[in-house]
């Protein structure tokens, strides 16, 4: 073992790369078609996928605390990785499922699903936080400086996965006709059979090395079960059993469950459950749990401090945490809005090949692994002549860096008008910036909460920082909700004689024919709970349409679809349609301002992600001196 400390990083650092590649794999390669299969296959509007999808990232990175604590309390952090990549692969395996058998029963599709995604949300709290914690168990007391360059290591092996699933699930997975453009949505199975292939070998590899090589520099195993740990794996001092009194726990759970209705009545407008709307249902429901969850673990875990100094780092940790909600709310626009604008208004070709729009994602993992390494020996170099950035500057430049992408993107959006397409070279850049600014911010965070978090609840407080993650996904997911009409909506408008702009701006009232048109393609909003009141079988008759339209398509690619060819509501329902506002459709809004154009909408994300760059910059002094001698 002396060899591995000696060139700078013990062999477990790779085994562990390795485990995590082969999982980020699986997880980035369902991602980069998830949206688009659920639009395309099972029906689902992008806005209610973006929703969705911006559930489903949170709750991945919600249940890493419930993860964090089995592992903490009972099971280890070895035992979780093994449990929590087993349940990823059987999750993916039920979306292939669920991509083979869309076309017969649509609605035993959407169930296996949600299985799917409810599998690989616990696989995922299983085995996130317990392989980030293992990298800084890897290092002893003195060797903590190391930990920046070691996640930043890490963090590569993140991205050669994610590069890998980003490529071969959207090459396999999402196919188009090369003559007709037209989309196979039967294809999407083989990207989530390939996904659950990668995770079945990370599990298996991690099994195989973990006795060898994941140990500490004296040979004993890391992250076995917790009451094999001995005193050397704590600080001088420091208490190694986590304990909450019954009164903080108490508290805990009343903090949890006021905030509960706070945010459920801020975010839907009601204390109630009235509305099942899907997206309501998420934004009431999950979008809530997870932002009073990390509230009041972050009082539960901060009601168990020992001391001033144990204080100050957890709340540098909270601090932290919170500002790098904006920066996820914009990077994870990759999955839904950005995947929905490449794949509807822009220009895909590269040398004359029309890249798939999931995989333009790709460009992220690329920029990762060709930087990764430099960032890492940057941060040394800064260190060995005493100008390295501290940690939470560090984040503040990642922030102002994902702003900065935004802001570029929206002066080249500025003037594409309905139709324009974006050239790619201008998601490349903006894919170029973000990795620049992901390495100054997540792996960072990582090391950070590694070098500040006591060991009897690190695992924990990687699942409370993981919290931060699932609060900005459920942010993006509420922010790719708002993404105004791409150019295929404006199309598919005017095939049916609908000029939607007109429509949004209120220069046209749609008669009730034409707004059902527009809900048949998805883009106008139907309200379910007043269409259930008035007992109107809407959804069976747009069901009867997407089969004729299916049956069209099938017998010639390139036939236009025609108001004619559609099944309508009798006349009656067609005007409580409209004078009961069951169908509507408006500008989207945000904070009281209208979006109306792809501009606004980037720079949405450039104020946020701004306001808050600037800030942690101001405060990273005071963060500083509460780290109390940590960097």
């Amino acid at each position: 073992m002396s060899e591995a400390v000696k060139t700078g990083h013990p062999k477990g650092l790779w085994v562990l790369f390795g485990t995590e590649m082969w999982e980020r794999f699986n997880f980035y390669g369902m991602r980069a078609i998830l949206t688009l299969f659920m639009v395309n296959s099972l029906l689902i509007k992008e806005a209610d996928a973006a929703i969705i999808y911006g559930g489903f990232l949170a709750l991945c990175y919600l249940t890493p605390l419930l993860g964090g604590f089995i592992s903490d309390k009972y099971i280890g952090n070895r035992y979780s990785i093994m449990l929590g990549g087993t349940l990823m692969a059987i999750g993916q395996f039920l979306l292939f499922i669920s991509a083979s058998t869309f076309d017969s029963s649509l609605g035993s599709a959407k169930l296996f699903m949600w299985i799917a995604l409810f599998i690989i949300i616990f696989g995922n709290g299983f085995f996130k936080p317990n392989i980030s914690s293992m990298v800084g168990s890897l290092y002893p007391k003195q060797e903590k400086s190391k930990l920046d360059s070691a996640f930043t290591i890490f963090y590569m092996g993140i991205n050669i996965g994610a590069f890998l699933g980003q490529f071969i699930c959207p090459w396999v997975g999402d196919v188009k006709d090369e003559v007709t453009g037209v989309r196979d949505i039967f294809a999407f199975k083989w990207g989530f059979l390939a996904a659950s292939i990668a995770m079945i070998i990370g599990t298996i590899t991690f099994f195989l090395l973990k006795n060898k090589y994941v140990v500490t520099p004296e040979g004993r195993p890391i992250g076995g079960l917790p009451k094999h740990n001995g005193a050397e794996d704590f600080e001088e001092g420091e208490t190694q059993t986590a304990k909450f009194s019954g009164t903080a726990i108490g508290t805990a759970i009343g903090i949890f469950a006021a905030l509960f209705f706070v945010f459920r009545y801020l975010l839907v407008g009601e204390f109630g459950f009235s509305d099942v709307a899907m997206g309501q249902l998420i934004k009431g429901i999950i979008y809530p749990f997870i932002y009073s969850a990390g509230i009041s673990l972050a009082y539960l875990i901060m009601s168990s401090a020992e001391n001033k100094v144990e204080r100050q780092r957890i709340w540098v940790i909270y601090i932290v945490s919170f500002f790098i909600i904006f920066f996820w709310a914009a990077f994870e626009q990759a999955g839904s809005s950005l995947t929905f604008i490449a794949d509807n208004q822009t220009d895909r070709s590269i040398f004359g090949w029309n890249m798939p729009p999931s995989m333009v994602q790709i460009f992220n993992g690329i920029f990762v692994v060709m930087l990764a390494l430099p960032f890492s020996l940057l941060w040394d170099k800064l260190r060995a002549n005493g100008k390295e950035p501290v940690s939470p500057l560090k984040q503040a430049m990642g922030l102002a860096l994902i702003a900065l992408s935004y802001f570029i993107i929206a002066h080249n959006v500025k003037d594409l008008g309905n139709s324009g397409l974006l050239a790619i070279k201008w998601l490349m850049l903006l894919y170029l910036i973000q990795t620049m600014g992901e390495l100054c911010l997540s792996p960072i965070g990582l090391s950070l909460v590694g070098k500040l978090a006591p060991k009897r609840f690190a695992s924990l407080l990687y699942g409370v920082f993981f919290i931060s993650n699932a609060a900005g996904y459920a942010l993006a997911g509420s922010l790719g909700a708002i993404l105004p009409a791409t150019g295929d909506k404006h199309m598919i408008a005017q095939e049916q004689g609908i000029n939607l702009q007109e429509v949004l701006d209120k220069k046209h009232d749609p008669s009730s024919k034409e707004l059902f048109i527009l809900a048949q393609y998805n883009i106008a909003d139907v309200d379910k709970e007043i269409l259930d009141a008035n007992k109107i079988k809407l959804e069976d008759i747009i069901a009867q349409n997407n089969k004729k339209i299916s049956e069209i398509k099938k017998a010639d690619k390139t036939a236009k679809i025609l108001p004619s060819d559609l099944v309508y509501p009798s006349d009656a329902d067609l005007q409580k349609l409209k004078s009961k506002k069951i169908i509507t459709i408006e500008h989207k809004t945000f904070a009281g301002f209208q979006i109306r154009n792809l501009y606004e909408f980037f720079m949405v994300f450039v104020v946020l992600c701004g306001i808050a760059a600037v800030i942690l910059a101001v405060l990273s002094p005071r963060l500083k001196k509460m780290m109390n001698g940590i960097t």
